[in-house]
């Protein structure tokens, strides 16, 4: 087809040697054709180039490879990643993910459907056992905790596609009108949140500026979720830092104060559980409100910007 809308895909590596040729082999297997592959290394020191640089010399796909002399994080190196590319679409897709090979053509038409639709995800399963899902969308309740919408139930209660409120970033297919519309001084995700949450972030936003997140059932990918494997105490301490406080920005940014009044006693209880865990088990973390604080106009000055937004399905 001739005016068949365009898609790249986008990969993040750091120390991805045992995922990342089995994700470029299941991207290769894609029935829908693909533009070009970014991939950003955030300075991989276990073979992931080598093995990046010998998919380059045989891939019929070509792969872009851009590499950083030190860990930039997630969503920053994502960022550099989509400033790449110009296609309809992109495909932000975690090296410890294998697609099946209609995922793309599956998700694109659902979301050529529908014009408000901005992001969609298919089903991801859990690598080690595919009966079990991994996620089918994002979830943010009254506490403003967010989820994995299924994660841990049998895929097969998940048979129905429809509207979420978000979408997982491990392979989560974006249109190039919604990041450009929901960009922030031309950043798609927050780069102060280096990693996790980040595609919260961007669901919420998302969703303030009239755009609509879509699960499709039909679309089948599998999650290896490794980095689950040690536990929180096997995290680095900036890590658990960026986790625990980028809740809080994301509310400064796109929480509302009638929204905070009316969840707040489903608020509460969670506060208060999760700061008496911080004060007794990982004090140390509580530290990053000092970044909270460094960054506080900056963080408004964000709220402002989406704000100013206009809906563009009104």
């Amino acid at each position: 087809m001739m005016n068949e809308p365009t898609v790249s895909v986008h990969i993040v590596t750091y120390n991805s040697s045992t995922d990342i040729e089995e994700c470029l082999r299941a991207v290769q297997r894609q029935t829908y054709p693909i533009e070009t592959v970014v991939i950003v290394d955030n300075a991989s020191v276990d073979g992931t180039l080598d093995k990046i640089r010998s998919f380059q010399e045989t891939s019929p796909v070509p792969i872009k490879l851009i590499t950083q002399e030190q860990n930039i994080g997630f969503a920053p190196a994502h960022n550099l990643a989509i400033q790449h590319t110009t296609s309809n679409y992109a495909l932000i897709l975690n090296p410890d993910v294998t697609l099946d090979p209609n995922y793309i053509k599956q998700i694109i038409l659902t979301m050529e459907s529908k014009n408000s639709i901005g992001s969609a995800t298919g089903k991801l399963l859990l690598k080690s056992d595919p009966k079990i899902c991994d996620s089918t969308g994002l979830v943010l309740n009254a506490s403003r905790r967010a989820f994995d919408r299924g994660a841990g139930e049998p895929a097969e209660l998940w048979r129905n596609s429809g509207e979420v409120f978000g979408v997982s970033g491990a392979a989560a297919l974006y249109s190039r009108k919604f990041i450009n519309h929901i960009s922030i001084e031309e950043e798609f995700f927050d780069s102060s949140f280096f990693a996790y949450k980040e595609d919260v972030d961007v669901a919420w936003r998302g969703q303030l500026l009239g755009w609509k997140a879509h699960y499709d059932s039909d679309a089948i990918a599998y999650h290896e979720r490794g980095w689950k494997k040690g536990g929180r105490s096997q995290q680095p301490l900036f890590i658990r830092r960026a986790s625990y406080i980028n809740r809080y920005k994301m509310i400064i940014k796109n929480d509302s104060i009638q929204g905070i009044c009316k969840s707040f006693f489903k608020m509460i209880p969670y506060e208060l559980a999760s700061h008496a865990y911080f004060l007794l088990r990982e004090p140390r973390v509580l530290g990053a409100w000092k970044t909270l604080w460094s960054e506080r106009r900056e963080l408004r000055h964000k709220r402002n910007m989406i704000r100013l937004k206009s809906n563009p399905h009104e």
